[in-house]
C-alpha cells in the first residue's frame, strides 16, 4: 500500500479551540451560558468583553424566542486563527432573527441591535431540522491570536477586543 505523508506546509499551524454545551431554554440556562463562556474565555486567556455580552444576548434569545418545551439550546465557542465565533443553536427554525428598532419606551427588543453593534459579523443559518444557528464573530487583536497569548489567568476581565 502506498501512503503519503503531508509535509509541514500542508498541516494546520494554528490550534483550533472549541467548547460546546447543551443548556435548558430558561432564564437560568441563558445565565449559565454566559458564565460558562466567561470561564472558557478565561481558560483560553482571551478577553471577556464584548464576547460575554454577545453570548448573553444570543442565549437569552434562544431561551425566549427559540424555546420548545423539552428541547435544549447549544452554546458553541470556536477560536480559529484570529477569530472567535459564538454560535447558539435552538430548535425553532421557523423563527429567524431579524433586527428591529423598538419604540423608545419598549422594555425589550434590543438584543440583536447590541449584537450587531458589538460583533464584527453575525447572522443565522439553518441547522439540521428543526434547528437554526445564530452566530457572531469577533476578530481577535494580533496579541490575542490563537497561537500566542501574553496574558495569564490573572488578566482583568475588562480587556476589550479592538474593532
Amino acid at each position: 500500500m502506498n501512503q503519503e505523508t503531508a509535509g509541514p506546509e500542508a498541516q494546520r499551524v494554528e490550534p483550533v479551540r472549541n467548547f460546546s454545551v447543551l443548556l435548558s431554554p430558561t432564564p437560568r440556562g441563558a445565565r449559565l451560558a454566559r458564565l460558562l463562556a466567561i470561564e472558557q474565555l478565561r481558560s483560553w486567556e482571551l478577553p471577556l468583553s464584548p464576547a460575554d455580552q454577545i453570548v448573553a444576548e444570543l442565549a437569552s434569545n434562544a431561551a425566549t424566542h427559540g424555546r420548545v418545551p423539552g428541547r435544549n439550546f447549544r452554546l458553541t465557542l470556536y477560536v480559529v486563527g484570529d477569530t472567535l465565533r459564538i454560535e447558539v443553536t435552538d430548535t425553532r427554525d421557523d423563527r429567524r432573527p431579524r433586527l428591529q428598532h423598538p419604540a423608545e419606551e419598549a422594555e425589550s427588543g434590543r438584543g440583536l441591535l447590541l449584537v450587531d453593534a458589538l460583533a464584527d459579523r453575525w447572522g443565522s443559518t439553518a441547522g439540521p431540522r428543526p434547528r437554526k444557528i445564530v452566530w457572531a464573530e469577533l476578530r481577535l487583536p494580533e496579541r490575542w491570536s490563537a497561537t500566542t497569548s501574553p496574558c495569564t489567568r490573572s488578566c482583568p476581565g475588562s480587556l476589550r477586543y479592538s474593532r
